[in-house]
């Protein structure tokens, strides 16, 4: 991996930090999380690397990597974390920016009332949840 200085951001790495309440440097990258996460073999990047790249603010790259949306939120993490550390808060934390970043995201306001007549309500107030 090659660290340019220019694509660092320090700044969504503090936010990540306190929506999280975690201290990612607090992790040491034994392993240990990714080692029994039951969702990492459908993840592209690892646990304990997303945390590296987060330390690093690399947070352009976190963002294209699919691990946070497969992320279960099992807590097996933490109960193998030496640290305790929430990596499951931190997934949380980086869905959370993700979808808050990204304006290609569908708006609810755009549907017809025809459309809106024929979608399961369940489908727009979940829609809606993640836009706001």
């Amino acid at each position: 991996m090659e660290i340019n200085i220019e694509i660092i951001n320090f700044e969504l790495r503090e936010a990540i930090e306190e929506r999280s309440n975690q201290k990612l440097i607090n992790c040491y990258q034994c392993g240990k999380c990714s080692a029994g996460c039951p969702s990492v073999h459908l993840m592209d990047v690892s646990p304990h690397e997303i945390v590296r790249m987060l330390q690093l603010g690399l947070i352009d790259d976190v963002f294209k990597v699919n691990s946070p949306w497969y992320c279960t939120s099992c807590f097996t993490c933490v109960s193998r974390c030496p640290r305790a550390i929430d990596i499951a808060k931190i997934m949380e934390a980086l869905r959370y920016y993700n979808l808050n970043a990204a304006v290609h995201l569908f708006d609810p306001n755009t549907l017809s009332d025809e459309v809106k007549d024929k979608i399961p309500q369940q489908a727009l107030v979940s829609l809606w949840r993640k836009r706001t």
